[in-house]
């Protein structure tokens, strides 16, 4: 592979380094490869219901220390937009502990009760119920607007794809006749954006690297960098050769393309 262009990775999570609780084979061991060669990377996830410090601590059990400084989720973003813009509105959340912890961590406000939020954040829910959904529902209903962390329809677990925000979103957004007024995930340009900003590299230097072809190989296409696409998650073969939207290189694993990088 030509790779002499590329000075720094943007590596995606779910698929790419792990799947659930589980490191995915070789993984670790080439991200502590970038390490030893100063090579900058850092992870660009549309995971929304989890907050940098819970990552950080998960790939910590998997063997990989990485500042969080390095960890760019979907909540990441949303929190830095809300805080940029609307530090003082109220926020009602739908989904895992883990984005209202975020959104605190930026010193944002969570409302008392729905009805009194500004904004309803929807993420992914693990641990949905009827309640969850009916708060977020009525904050809506309210006058809440709604920001999305991603729109991705599915994520790969150990035991197979899962349904993801889309899901959430359908939810409130068939119920309530309200659209969302702003998706903040891959492909975005606020989370490329953000990405560049803390590599502090142009993106003609920058790789995309991610098992999804809407979210990772769009965000390298629509933004100028090249795409590396992995096969260890929820995209196969035949998506790739099916789909319209080519990746600059196909590989096995993330291992493989760090391999073929440093060869």
């Amino acid at each position: 592979m030509a790779s002499e262009h590329v000075n720094g990775f943007i590596i995606d999570l779910d698929g790419t380094v792990y799947t659930g609780q589980q490191d995915i084979p070789g993984a670790i061991n080439g991200l502590r490869k970038l390490q030893q060669y100063n090579i900058p990377f850092l992870f660009l996830s549309n995971r929304g219901n989890y907050s940098r410090a819970m990552c950080k601590d998960k790939l910590a059990v998997m063997g990989i220390e990485v500042d969080a400084e390095q960890i760019v989720l979907s909540s990441t973003v949303t929190a830095r937009y809300l805080r940029d813009h609307y530090p003082q509105d109220a926020i009602w959340t739908l989904g895992d502990a883990g984005l209202a912890e975020e959104l605190r961590s930026h010193q944002l406000v969570i409302a008392d009760k729905p009805e009194q939020a500004k904004w309803l954040v929807i993420t992914l829910h693990e641990s949905l119920t009827y309640e969850d959904l009916n708060m977020a529902f009525r904050a809506v209903r309210a006058g809440a607007q709604i920001i999305a962390t991603n729109e991705d329809r599915m994520f790969p677990t150990e035991a197979g794809d899962c349904i993801d925000v889309a899901g959430m979103i359908g939810a409130i957004v068939y119920s309530t006749g309200i659209e969302v007024t702003k998706v903040m995930g891959k492909p975005s340009t606020i989370m490329a954006d953000t990405a560049l900003s803390i590599l502090d590299l142009p993106a003609a230097q920058c790789m995309v690297v991610g098992d999804s072809i809407a979210s990772d190989v769009m965000l390298g296409m629509l933004h100028g960098m090249s795409t590396a696409l992995v096969l260890t998650g929820s995209t196969t073969l035949e998506d790739v050769q099916q789909s319209e939207i080519k990746p600059d290189i196909v590989v096995d694993s993330l291992a493989e393309l760090i391999d073929q990088h440093l060869s």
